[in-house]
This record gives structure tokens, C-alpha cells and sequence, in this order.
């Protein structure tokens, strides 16, 4: 069983531009994700998968620098950068990645992948995905499962957000479903990278936990349970809808 992670990254963001290079600890939030993604057992390639716009060129440069594989692709059509990246590699699965979730569950994600293992499928289903804390978890798809989607789908939504077809139509799909550990089922909290007051954030628990990039995310989170005053730093932030 091949797989390998693919995190989408880019420098243009709405409500925080640039934010994936920003400084966090003595690196920047994408080091903390790839450097998380690295850690994860059973996974052959992790490549940054960018967009071919010039504002994305330090991305390319970031990866160069660090010996990182980068796949640059279209900025909008975000499944069909996906799946141009995981041809190159032909995985049996791809997992996907943000690049502004720096925390990413390196447990949760071997989790992930050993139901995977376990019970085949197209595509890995956290059953509690609403009460979870957000920017923990990685999804994980087939490629072939990823491949239908890019041939059917024309939605926009579906072009943008990658794996939204296969849980909008999940009876077309195979499904392994898997139970979250219940430290992770805080729908309060946030740890990814959307706004200002999320970058804040994710500040104080490096500064906390110190440059570390191996820490249990059951740690941040058992973190901001025992002290509310630093999660209420984003705790007003709403996610944008998909459309």
C-alpha cells in the first residue's frame, strides 16, 4: 500500500495573506506541517502541491531550500492540482493536508491509515467530523477514488475543496469509517492558521511548548481546556462556508 500526503499550499489567502511563511517558533507554519507530516509512519512522499502563480514562486523556493518535493499546479482548481501532483507519484492512496493546519495529528493520522490498511476502501470517514476541533485531522483518499472525482465532477465547490464530491455523494463511494479519540471532540477550539487572532493563537502554544514540532496534539488541545483565556483568542472566528 503506497501513500502519500499531499498539502496544498498557497500564499494568497483573503483573510491572511501570506500566513503559511509566517514565523512560528524558529521556523514558520509550514515547516510545522511538513515537519509533522514527516513523522507520520507508512507514508512514502510528502510533496507541497502550490499554484504556478509568481506569488507562489517562494513557496517553490521555501521547498528548494529545504529538499522538499513541489508540484505547482492551478490555484482554483485545487482537485485538479491534487491529482496532477499524485500522478507523478501513483499512489494506491493520497492523504490530504492543509498547509495551515500546523498541528496536524500525527497519531490521528497513522490512525487514519491503519483503518485504511485494515479495511479498504475509498475513502476514510471520521464519524464525529462536526464536533471535532479543527485542523487536526488529515483526510484520506484512493487514488482511483480521487481520480473519479476529478473526471465527473464540475461544481465548483468540487474543484476547490478536493474531496467535497465523496461525502456530498458518499453512496457512490466505499467507506471506512473511523471513530475519533475523544480528545480531539472540542468544536470550540481552533488550531489552524485562518485569521490574525488563529496565528495568535498558535503563537502562544509555541511559545508555550517551545520549538518542538513532535508534540502530541492532545497536548494544545488538553492546553486550551485548561486555559480558556488563550482559547478565546479565536474562539469567535467562524469557517467560511463551502459554496
Amino acid at each position: 500500500m503506497k501513500n502519500i500526503i499531499i498539502i496544498q499550499a498557497r500564499m494568497g489567502s483573503s483573510r491572511l495573506p501570506g500566513k503559511i511563511l509566517l514565523p512560528l517558533g524558529k521556523s514558520t507554519v509550514l515547516d510545522y506541517v511538513v515537519s509533522r507530516c514527516q513523522q507520520i509512519n507508512n507514508v512514502e512522499h510528502v510533496i507541497v502541491a502550490t499554484s504556478a502563480l509568481q506569488q507562489d514562486d517562494q513557496i517553490e523556493e521555501w521547498c528548494k531550500n529545504k529538499k522538499i518535493d513541489c508540484y505547482r499546479g492551478s490555484e482554483t482548481d485545487v482537485l485538479s492540482r491534487y491529482y496532477q501532483c499524485a500522478v507523478q507519484y501513483q499512489p494506491d492512496y493520497v492523504i490530504r493536508v492543509t498547509s495551515d493546519c500546523p498541528f496536524v495529528d500525527i497519531e490521528m493520522a497513522e490512525l487514519t491509515i491503519n483503518a485504511m490498511q485494515k479495511e479498504p476502501s475509498d475513502i476514510v470517514i471520521n464519524r464525529q467530523q462536526s464536533e471535532a476541533t479543527r485542523g487536526l485531522a488529515v483526510e484520506m483518499i484512493s487514488f482511483k477514488a480521487l481520480e473519479k472525482i476529478y473526471n465527473i465532477s464540475t461544481e465548483p465547490r468540487h474543484r476547490e475543496h478536493v474531496t467535497y464530491y465523496a461525502y456530498e455523494y458518499a453512496e457512490e463511494f466505499k467507506q471506512t469509517i473511523l471513530e475519533l479519540p475523544l480528545f480531539m471532540l472540542h468544536p470550540e477550539l481552533r488550531l489552524t492558521v485562518d485569521t490574525e487572532e488563529d496565528y495568535t493563537l498558535c503563537k502562544v502554544l509555541t511559545e508555550h511548548f517551545g520549538d518542538r514540532k513532535d508534540i502530541p496534539a492532545s497536548e494544545y488541545v488538553n492546553y486550551l481546556v485548561e486555559h480558556p483565556e488563550v482559547a478565546k483568542i479565536n474562539a469567535h472566528i467562524e469557517q467560511k462556508p463551502v459554496i
